[in-house]
């Protein structure tokens, strides 16, 4: 007894009482209650119970790892249904003295509608009873999950994220299926107003376990049949599927409706600006918390060029305006560049960060007012043309940013293997070693301050001309913050992972857009999980993916 009580009980009850606070948090916050309003699976889940299940389910997981190593299962599976239950007996306590006192003095979010949700509808009593069973059972599933071999953890683990990713994004699937011509019986037979259907949700889920373990299989034979083609045929290969490739990122407005192709839009002028900060971060390991100074030049150049109500008047061709904001942008690259030669780590972020207020509150000022507007901005910014067309409706200038997109992905693509991409790695991970191999430092810090500044100049002439007024509150930090943690959560110095977190951290909350009032807190939360469970990012660079590994290997290594 005193053995379970310490090698099972105890682990356990310390798991469930870090997953219980979790719990508690995101229910005293009020994001369980404001995710019941979505439905997962229509009619059988919410999104609320499904962040509770994997909550509880996550308590089970970890309480259970200690065994898995020595495959005790039955140890796993209880200490996951302990670790489960202890995480629901936090939340029900929440219950009783939310139905016994009047709480919302103190917890605005505990209201008798949160409480109706934790009883699932039922009395205080039976809706407790209901909720700790309710613990213990998903705890003991997520024990036994951890438990079960990976060949067949992968798949359920697959076909349930895959089911949650599914149900969030079934608006954009439905109207992808109505594009390509999908009978609308089949779209309402797989979708639901606000979820999936449970058919559906059954399908998906089947579907996506199956690929798990096919793909690796597939993706297997298929690389081992390119690998054996002769060298010109392997070219070939690849350039057909850089035209496929293409031709869908051409049909992407005739397949979207406007609100969602507006969304893309948004989604690629920070891929855009992601890849210039990868260089500057990812590349050259410099920590640049100014980066949307260089969004704002570019704004503010094409809107002085281009606006007939600037106080330049000129009204210039947006063509004209263009590369004259990425020279500019370039410009004020190299001047940033040349003061914080000499700094490192979280001295050149604070200075970079001083950058970008200073270019934010002089365009807010009353000293630049009569040039660029102040705070009234400027107004009246044309849309580009091409050949007397004029680019006015998102789906027209989706075409202008995946064009600034594709010559970014260019330009980073051979710069990453070339000697300069080397030289930037080199500093990277050491700017001593790097000059004593004769790096020239000042060169190449300036390059790539030059380089990201030009892509974020470039996005910023975009970001004018889209939305025809730029104003100084446009600008804030919070776009830095952005571009940086996208680059973190897909991955540092890798041009894929520069897309993935674009379309996590931007086009995501455009999907969950009637939960924007917690969108810094997933922010917060996604970036520790990151840091925590996958710090490589969603999709690493192969030499950043080494390295990280190599490090865990050293430290296992050191631990044994």
């Amino acid at each position: 007894m005193t053995d379970f009580r310490r090698s099972v009980l105890r682990p356990s009850l310390r798991t469930g009482l870090i997953f219980g606070g979790v719990a508690l948090f995101l229910t005293l916050v009020g994001i369980i209650e404001v995710f019941s309003e979505r439905e997962v699976i229509d009619g059988v889940v919410s999104m609320s119970y499904t962040v509770l299940w994997l909550v509880m389910g996550g308590a089970g997981y970890s309480a259970a790892a200690r065994y898995k190593a020595e495959r005790r299962y039955l140890l796993g599976g209880v200490s996951g249904a302990i670790a489960g239950l202890v995480t629901a007996v936090l939340l029900g306590i929440l219950v009783v003295l939310g139905t016994a006192v009047n709480l919302r003095s103190v917890l605005v979010n505990a209201t008798p509608a949160l409480m109706r949700l934790l009883t699932f509808g039922q009395s205080t009593g039976v809706g407790v009873v209901l909720l700790l069973a309710a613990g213990a059972i998903v705890g003991l599933l997520g024990g036994l999950l951890k438990m079960v071999p990976e060949r067949v953890r992968r798949p359920l683990l697959t076909g349930v994220a895959g089911v949650l990713v599914i149900s969030v994004l079934h608006e954009l699937i439905a109207v992808l299926f109505k594009s390509l011509g999908f009978p609308r019986g089949f779209i309402r037979f797989l979708f639901a107003r606000k979820g999936l259907t449970p058919a559906g949700a059954l399908i998906s889920f089947v579907l996506l376990a199956s690929l798990s373990v096919l793909w690796p299989i597939a993706r297997s034979r298929v690389n081992q049949r390119v690998s054996s083609l002769p060298p010109r045929q392997r070219r070939s290969v690849r350039l057909l599927t850089f035209i496929a490739l293409l031709a869908f990122l051409l049909f992407i407005p005739d397949l979207f409706q406007l609100y969602w192709t507006d969304v893309i839009d948004n989604v690629g002028l920070f891929i855009l600006m992601g890849l210039g900060l990868n260089i500057v971060v990812g590349f050259a390991g410099l920590l640049d918390l100014g980066y949307v100074a260089f969004f704002a030049i570019g704004a503010y150049v094409t809107g002085l060029l281009t606006s007939p109500a600037s106080s330049l008047g000129w009204g210039l061709s947006f063509w004209v305006a263009w590369p004259v904001a990425m020279v500019v942008g370039a410009l004020a690259g190299v001047l940033l560049g040349i003061p914080v030669l000499r700094m490192r780590g979280d001295y050149l972020a604070i200075v970079t960060l001083g950058f970008g207020e200073i270019i934010r509150v002089l365009a807010n000022s009353d000293l630049l007012k009569p040039y660029i507007g102040g705070a009234q901005g400027i107004l009246q910014i044309p849309k580009p043309s091409i050949a007397g067309i004029q680019l006015i409706t998102s789906q027209q200038l989706y075409y202008l940013i995946l064009l600034g997109c594709l010559v970014a992905i260019f330009v980073s693509w051979r710069l990453s293997d070339s000697r300069v991409g080397r030289a930037w790695i080199a500093m990277r991970e050491d700017e001593d070693v790097a000059q004593a191999m004769g790096i020239n430092l000042i060169k190449y810090k300036l390059l790539a301050f030059a380089i990201g500044a030009t892509f974020s100049a470039m996005s910023g002439a975009i970001f004018a001309t889209k939305l025809s007024s730029i104003f100084p509150h446009s600008f804030n930090l919070l776009i830095s913050i952005n571009v940086l943690s996208l680059i973190i959560v897909g991955g540092m110095a890798s041009i894929p992972g520069v897309i993935v977190g674009a379309l996590i951290l931007v086009g995501l909350p455009e999907v969950l857009r009637e939960f924007a009032e917690y969108r810094l807190l997933m922010y917060g939360a996604l970036l520790v999980i990151m840091m925590l469970v996958r710090p490589e990012g969603f999709w690493p660079a192969a030499r950043r993916r080494l390295e990280l590994r190599e490090d865990g290997l050293e430290i296992a290594g050191g631990e044994t």
